[in-house]
């Protein structure tokens, strides 16, 4: 990573620039190429979903692209506004563009204006935009990014080409990272790199700054105990002890793992919401089909194919089952250590009862 004052954070630095380094959004940038190839430019895009998943990035791409604008030439032009609605959501910052709309661009066929947060406008500044939105000049082109589309105005919604973006895989992200460490020279583990992508739920921005902290507080690379260890993360021998003694029916056991858990400061509920991606990756690794689905890295397959083998169908439905409820039940339980206890002693019971009822078939 670079040093000093010269230091340029990961999400900036490695931010995409051409369609073909957008990660995780293919369906959309292939439309988004395809329409400026074809000429077919609408007067206005709404770019949906959760954040950092590329929507800001997809719009300047886009800005570039239908001018025809390399990455330096867009620097310095003038074609491409954006306004965070935000902390601008008042008429007075509509109208500014509005008033701007009507000039013609200097360079370049368009002039793009890409707002930010869009659903933070005020009524009356959705209502002044209405008209520009619906019949602009023939050389601007709007981009409206939001993360909550339920709240703009169904007039607005009306006018525009709508773009679901969708939460980058965990697949996507990880191998993006690995990409990242070997331009920056930081050396990394696979399982600790998709601990990293789990964690950033979909978004690539947040898993770019969580790899910035970890090479930032680590001398020895990206490794799967250091970012357990920083993100406050179980590791998967905690969830392989579970499910082993709760094959084998050791309720307590499972019991006393709970309270070396709660010991070292976890979160219960984070315990329960970790059983709960185990015994689904388990789930998947039962049909070779859906292998592709596991969200685990190379390192730990092994084990989790080897321990699926050991599981029956019935274990794994009740004991997903019983995680889940136990997921939805906790921020309302009065005793939510209890109810952490109840799903495990649930969850040994299964093979038990699972071998009575066959006895009495």
């Amino acid at each position: 990573m670079a040093d000093g004052n010269s230091f340029l954070v990961s999400a900036r630095k490695y931010r995409p620039t051409t369609w073909e380094t957008v990660v995780g959004q293919k369906s959309i940038t292939d439309t988004l190429r395809h329409s400026i190839e074809s000429g077919h430019i609408a007067q206005a895009y709404l770019f949906c979903g959760p954040r950092g998943v590329g929507k800001t990035t997809c719009a300047r791409i886009f800005a570039n692209a239908i001018n025809g604008f390399t990455t330096d030439q867009a620097e310095r032009s003038f074609n491409v506004f954006e306004l965070d609605a935000a902390s601008n959501n008042g008429v007075e910052n509509i109208r500014s563009i509005i008033d701007q709309v009507r000039i013609p661009p200097q360079d370049g066929q368009y002039k793009v204006y890409v707002i930010d947060e869009v659903h933070m406008l005020s009524k009356d500044a959705f209502n002044a935009f209405l008209k520009t939105l619906e019949e602009p000049p023939k050389h601007a082109v709007f981009i409206l990014a939001t993360t909550e589309k339920h709240k703009i105005l169904p007039t607005i919604l009306s006018r525009c080409q709508i773009y679901d973006f969708r939460r980058i895989t965990t697949r996507d992200i990880a191998n993006h990272l690995l990409y990242v460490a070997g331009q920056e020279g930081v050396l990394t583990e696979p399982e600790a790199l998709n601990v990293i992508a789990q964690r950033a739920d979909g978004a690539m921005r947040d898993a770019l700054s969580i790899f910035d902290q970890m090479v930032a507080s680590s001398s020895d690379g990206v490794t799967y105990a250091a970012v357990t260890q920083h993100l406050n993360v179980l590791g998967h021998d905690v969830y392989f002890n579970i499910i082993d003694a709760g094959l084998e029916g050791r309720i307590g056991d499972m019991l006393l793992q709970l309270e070396e858990v709660v010991a070292a400061g976890f979160d219960a509920h984070h315990f329960v919401t970790g059983l709960g991606q185990h015994l689904r990756n388990l789930m998947v690794c039962k049909d070779e089909a859906t292998l592709s689905l596991m969200e685990a890295g190379v390192s730990v397959a092994d084990r989790f194919g080897e321990q699926a083998r050991k599981c029956g169908l019935h274990f794994l439905v009740g004991a997903i089952g019983h995680a889940n409820e136990a997921d939805q039940q906790y921020r309302m339980s009065r005793h939510p250590r209890l109810l952490v206890e109840l799903m495990l002693m649930r969850i040994g019971s299964l093979e038990a009862v699972s071998a009575e009822g066959a006895k009495k078939k």
